[in-house]
């Protein structure tokens, strides 16, 4: 069985090169990765702050969050 990693991100610059560098770098045989785009995505803001997320990009490995860089707060993306 895969272990689940949600990365999160809002399309900025920082969080597409986080999304290149660390979510495309991990082991596709051991990690399910799925992309949120949280711009687009509006309805899994509430699912990614229960997770813990407090900025993007961030990626939740197994149900810990680990922010990457600081692109944007969760408060910029619900607007």
């Amino acid at each position: 069985m895969k272990t689940p990693a949600i990365f999160y991100h809002a399309g900025c610059p920082v969080c597409i090169e986080a999304e290149h560098q660390i979510a495309e770098a991990l082991d596709a045989a051991r990690y399910d990765v799925q992309m949120v785009h949280l711009g687009e995505q509006k309805e899994q803001i509430e699912t990614a702050e229960a997770a813990g997320v407090k900025s993007v990009p961030a990626i939740v490995i197994d149900g810990a969050p680990f922010h990457i860089n600081f692109g944007a707060p969760m408060s910029a993306l619900k607007n």
